[in-house]
């Protein structure tokens, strides 16, 4: 925006006024000092620092209108820094400013970013999906002319630029009097130009709706302050672009965000805000005997039964301990988890409740993505046809969950492509003159079905599941869930069913909701946002045993304790629990290596070590306790067992032997009776 020089230096005023008073001036000298120790030419400034000033009419002049005060205030600010140290600056340099603090009704995201934020100062939210390689950007050329031995100098100006309207690219090569012109490159001055797009939050992006992108233009200093993957708060001011021929056709303009700061946001800024009567609960039900059996019936009350898988997504989503030794090693404490059997098993359903409570959790079929997608593509720009980085489901989901449905369809060149994720937790790619590696720590739930459609049970588990062993050892836990066919189990499954379908809830209009948290919160937690427990429902919760309550907690409760744990409690194992996870996996590999009792779902290797100890401090963390105990030892290994020797599988065998022996006994004494009739 071009304005006049008297406004200009209006402007610059009223920001020196700003800077000279007494509260500002000894916050900002010390900020200009420390800008200048660390040989930086950014100040970030406060915006609320702004509203306390005159009645706020500043900060809301910079905020509606920033193209007309930006320029002022670089200008002021750089007067405020020679004034501190003159020989900091050279000659035609500049102090760049950005802008931080609550932005509260400007602070949106991608897809909130609408026509009447054009031309203002907004914060964007979101998470980095490209970045485009940086390139210098030309400020001021300088012309030698070999004739009249004189130098000319021009300046260049586009839309990104504060000062004046956008020059031309062109550069001059003859004077005005018609002689030829030589660039002298060493004198010319050149800036950093990077451009980054910026998509919405997967976990709060709306189902059904493509995410939507903002392109945001990066210079000078905040090239390359972020990578794809990271979720960063860009503060800049949103501008509409003339395209090449688009605005003239339909009026239709490229809008981009041009940035003065980024904010990276680390892993606690989409965490929930914990009351003191929160913590207090937390701490109560983490002293409760119970509290496993608790929260594995808590986790997708819609679903009967699976009690073992419920425990196991708990331990998962808490997680074990990140380890990073100083020689270089990457010890993962992310736990990964399989699980594979007949169809109609819930399986499905159970990713769905990991989505509802995890929180971040990014949902994939194996038909539906390729590899690539999974871990990161190498794309090429449209405009300037340069090659780029974009991030995958596995960089997005950088410390959260990736639930990936139907593994079993997945082509095998694509599974491969998951393994280092799954041990090294990076994505390495090294193509098209690219190499770069991402970070990817995240677990892995994953859902498939027998190689057969249904689980043979004349086969070993191996062959049932058709993968290689060396993906199925990247996995801790390995389930086989199997249809039982039982009387009794049928009748618990259908009454179960049945409850869900004939519950109505209060609080939809619609009559049943489809989500989980507002079915099983009920009006409780509609009411008080901090209840613990499920209020009691007979048509939703069924008939209760012999005078004991069944306690169910609420959907928000467990997401808080759960984020409370996995963050805050970071326990260390004790010589006890060390001597019982060795007793215990020497027990396992002499198990697995007798022909006898083989026939394990996992092969028993150092990677099975490894998972006892993650899912042992993951126990430990759901008991909020410091150190990790034998109890929590023997837990994980009732975990492990379960997975590794089936039982459901022996169970049901069992069953049916019982079945088979009463049958028998049946029999035998009909033919019995029928003799003793005869005689």
């Amino acid at each position: 925006m071009d304005i006049s020089e008297e406004l200009r230096a209006e402007h610059k005023q009223a920001f020196r006024k700003f800077f000279d008073r007494d509260e500002w001036k000894y916050i900002y000298t010390h900020k200009i000092k420390n800008m200048m120790h660390h040989k930086r030419r950014r100040l970030i400034l406060n915006i609320s620092h702004f509203f306390a000033h005159e009645e706020g009419q500043l900060a809301r002049r910079l905020l509606q209108t920033p193209g007309e005060y930006m320029q002022a205030l670089c200008d002021a600010v750089t007067e405020f820094a020679r004034s501190l140290d003159p020989k900091y600056l050279k000659e035609g340099e500049q102090v760049l400013v950005g802008f931080e603090g609550p932005f509260v009704s400007r602070r949106v995201t991608p897809r909130d970013l609408l026509s009447s934020f054009i031309g203002s100062m907004v914060c964007v939210v979101g998470i980095v999906t490209k970045c485009s390689l940086v390139r210098p950007k030309v400020v001021k050329s300088v012309h030698f002319c070999p004739v009249t031995s004189a130098f000319t100098t021009r300046e260049y100006r586009d839309i990104t630029s504060n000062r004046g309207l956008p020059t031309g690219s062109v550069h001059p090569t003859r004077d005005d009097n018609g002689n030829l012109l030589v660039t002298e490159d060493g004198l010319c001055k050149y800036k950093d130009h990077q451009t980054i797009s910026m998509q919405e939050v997967p976990e709060n992006s709306a189902p059904g709706q493509l995410p939507r992108t903002v392109d945001v233009i990066v210079e000078d200093d905040l090239v390359d302050s972020c990578k794809p993957g990271d979720r960063v708060a860009m503060v800049g001011i949103y501008k509409a672009l003339p395209g090449k021929s688009k605005g003239s056709v339909n009026g239709v303009f490229r809008n981009v965000l041009i940035a003065n700061n980024v904010a990276l946001l680390n892993k606690e800024a989409n965490a929930p805000i914990y009351t003191p009567e929160d913590i207090n609960n937390i701490k109560k039900v983490s002293e409760r005997d119970d509290i496993f059996d608790l929260f594995a019936t808590s986790v997708a009350p819609s679903i009967n039964g699976h009690l073992w898988i419920k425990k196991a997504v708990i331990l998962l989503m808490l997680g074990g301990t990140e380890k990073n030794l100083k020689n270089g090693t990457h010890l993962r404490g992310d736990i990964n988890m399989m699980m594979i059997g007949d169809p109609s098993v819930a399986k499905s359903q159970l990713l769905r409740a990991i989505m509802n409570i995890a929180p971040l959790a990014i949902s994939t079929t194996g038909r539906g993505s390729s590899g690539v997608g999974l871990t990161a593509a190498v794309t090429s720009d449209q405009e300037t046809g340069e090659r780029r980085l974009e991030a995958g489901a596995m960089v997005l989901a950088d410390r959260g969950v990736v639930c990936i449905d139907e593994f079993d369809k997945m082509n095998d060149q694509d599974c491969v492509a998951i393994h280092e994720v799954m041990e090294q937790q990076t994505v390495t790619i090294a193509k098209a003159g690219i190499h770069t590696s991402l970070n990817a720590r995240c677990s892995v739930v994953a859902a498939a079905n027998p190689i057969y459609g249904t689980y043979d049970r004349s086969l070993t588990p191996t062959k049932n599941i058709g993968l290689p062993d060396s993906l199925l050892s990247r996995f801790d836990l390995l389930f086989i869930v199997l249809d039982q066919m039982d009387a009794d189990i049928d009748r618990q499954i259908s009454e179960h069913v049945l409850r869900m379908h004939r519950f109505r809830s209060t609080i939809d209009e619609g009559g049943a909701t489809l989500d989980g948290s507002s079915r099983y919160g009920g009006e409780e937690e509609a009411e008080t946002g901090s209840s613990v427990y499920v209020k009691y429902n007979r048509m939703l919760h069924g008939k209760t045993e012999q005078g004991r309550k069944c306690d169910t907690l609420t959907v928000k409760f467990l997401k808080k304790y759960i984020h409370y744990a996995k963050h805050r409690i970071q326990p260390e194992l004790t010589d006890e629990a060390s001597e019982k996870i060795v007793t215990a996996y020497a027990e396992l590999r002499n198990a697995s290596s007798s022909a006898t009792i083989g026939g394990g779902t996992l092969p028993i290797t150092a990677r099975t070590l490894e998972t006892m100890i993650r899912l042992a401090t993951a126990h430990a963390k759901l008991k909020l306790r410091r150190h990790v105990l034998r109890s929590d030892v023997e837990a994980a290994l009732e975990v492990l067992n379960f997975a590794i020797y089936h039982k459901e599988l022996t169970e049901m065998e069992e069953r049916e032997g019982e079945r088979e022996r009463e049958l028998k006994r049946r029999r035998r004494n009909q033919t019995r009776s029928l003799a003793l009739s005869r005689v």
